[in-house]
């Protein structure tokens, strides 16, 4: 007696299709699960034996085989539960067909039968669609997930036994991708009520964040301590649109994979992540990894804001790490089995220190306590090539005085209109392209698009002589000073808009105390 049920799998953040083939045989009871399983995987004989069991059906008393094909992929995880117990119900005949024909089938089972909700419902999901399944069968606190996904039925399962005799609650037409999500902890968000005029003064910094945010350009602000650094960065997410339906998509995905949805979520994740690691975080914990690569701070911080407090603070190998995901908006992991790929482009938000003791510079009443050999090795925890991968580099003078919040008149509603004005110029200069934000111009797309007048040019060619720059940050001013052009609303990129743009390079400046 022989059945097949389909069943799926996550690679990266993408799913995969796995058949599921039980093969029922007279001979000693015995039960075998070949295909590369995990452990997770061989455990699940005895879930699916005492699941069977309590939802008042029989687990044959024969040789039953198990295989996860294709065999040559490693089997991770409990998803498989419900595909293995359907194909054994229906290969001794206590299943009909019909109920899992054309359907792809999710979830991990308890002792008691019940139906157990499992991460990576939506990409699974959404293999299926392409796979050109009409049916997917999930744990019902799932439903929502699968539900994300239009043009595929899907089914809510509460318990095995439920299921088999005929109990399952179907969901007519899937809700479109524009449905809005409930309430949740999907992903961590700044206090909602967190606004641009929160923080005092700092026009500088207020302005550099605009920029950030209207051209999606990595940020570092440094500052004596409480200069606003955090507040600002902080409050970057409140200056940025809501994610489309691409991208909103996209984190979905990735909040499913790390299940991170909590299953109360009925729509895509809208706003922006942001994601704030503690310093002690280790490489693989911001990078991604592990030996079955899991996405790290970066991916979940895909197309929204990662904030790295006290940059110094954090392990030099995992800031060197940053600079693969900086370039290519992309984490690579290589395995002895495979090579893993996970998006990781994201806006990188970050604040430091002058030095040790934070008063170096400072016109305050605290005086700098730190040598120039201690500032050097200080900043040098930021090396050259990670620093030219940032685009605004802002210095935060200490506030002398204390003024009212709404002095400047800047909030965060006025500040994403002015930013989305900007993002509106480049998705019309770059319809049809690849590329959609300035900071990802590169090359000829680069020397095209941001074209400077003799002035401009002119400019450029004296601050990169005279500061002695990189390559990488003669083009990282490019591209700022072509986002201070949207801002203007310009076409052309003036000398006022390169002279803007050289003032966010505080760390091409020499530092060394008196």
């Amino acid at each position: 007696m022989y059945a097949k049920m389909l069943s799926a799998s996550v690679v990266g953040i993408e799913g995969r299709l796995i058949e599921v083939e039980v093969n029922i045989s007279s001979g000693l009871p015995q039960v075998s699960v070949v295909g590369l399983p995990d452990p997770a995987v061989r455990e699940s004989v005895e879930r699916v034996r005492s699941a069977i069991q309590n939802s008042g059906m029989t687990f044959p008393l024969d040789r039953i085989t198990v295989n996860l094909a294709p065999a040559d992929v490693r089997k991770e995880g409990s998803a498989y539960d419900l595909a293995i117990a359907a194909g054994i119900l229906l290969a001794s005949g206590q299943l009909a067909a019909e109920k899992i024909e054309g359907a792809l089938l999710i979830g991990e089972l308890s002792l008691s039968g019940e139906i157990r909700p499992v991460p990576g419902v939506l990409p699974m999901a959404e293999r299926a669609r392409s796979e050109g399944l009409r049916r997917v069968i999930v744990p019902e606190a799932s439903v929502g997930e699968a539900q994300l996904i239009e043009g595929i039925e899907v089914f809510g399962v509460r318990g095995l036994g439920e299921w088999a005799g005929g109990g399952t609650t179907r969901f007519g037409r899937p809700p479109g991708r524009g449905a809005a999500p409930s309430s949740g902890d999907a992903i961590s968000d700044p206090a909602d009520d967190a606004d641009l005029s929160d923080v005092i003064g700092q026009a500088h910094g207020k302005r550099a964040l605009l920029i950030a945010a209207a051209g999606k350009h990595n940020i570092l602000f440094v500052g004596p301590p409480g200069t606003g650094k955090t507040m600002l960065c902080r409050r970057l997410p409140t200056l940025l649109p809501p994610l489309d339906d691409e991208e909103a998509l996209a984190v979905t995905k990735i909040y499913s994979v790390c299940g991170k949805l909590g299953g109360r979520r009925h729509g895509l994740i809208r706003r922006r992540p942001f994601r704030s690691p503690h310093h002690t975080i280790s490489i693989a914990g911001l990078i991604g990894g592990g030996p079955s690569p899991k996405p790290g701070e970066v991916t979940l911080a895909h197309h929204g804001v990662l904030f790295l407090d006290e940059l110094p603070e954090f392990p030099r190998g995992a800031l060197e790490a940053l600079r693969q995901p900086l370039e290519d908006f992309r984490v690579t992991i290589g395995r002895a089995r495979g090579v893993t790929q996970f998006p990781a482009h994201f806006l990188l938000a970050v604040s430091m220190n002058p030095c040790p003791c934070g008063y170096f510079g400072s016109d305050g009443d605290r005086a700098c306590t730190c040598s120039g050999a201690a500032v050097a090795r200080y900043r040098s925890r930021l090396s050259g090539p990670l620093a030219d991968r940032i685009d605004l580099q802002v210095e935060m003078p200490r506030q002398t005085a204390r003024e009212p919040a709404s002095a400047e008149g800047w909030t965060s509603a006025m500040a994403r209109a002015r930013a989305e004005e900007a993002i509106e110029r480049q998705k019309a200069r770059y319809r049809g392209g690849a590329i959609r934000w300035n900071s990802e111009l590169y090359g000829r797309k680069l020397a095209e698009h941001a074209r400077l007048s003799p002035a401009a040019e002119k400019l450029l060619g004296s601050v990169y002589e005279r500061l002695g720059l990189s390559f990488r940050a003669h083009d990282r001013i490019l591209k700022v000073a072509r986002t201070i052009a949207d801002l203007d609303g310009r076409d052309a990129i003036e000398a006022e808009h390169v002279a803007e743009a050289v003032q966010y390079r505080c760390l091409d400046k020499p530092a060394v105390p008196d």
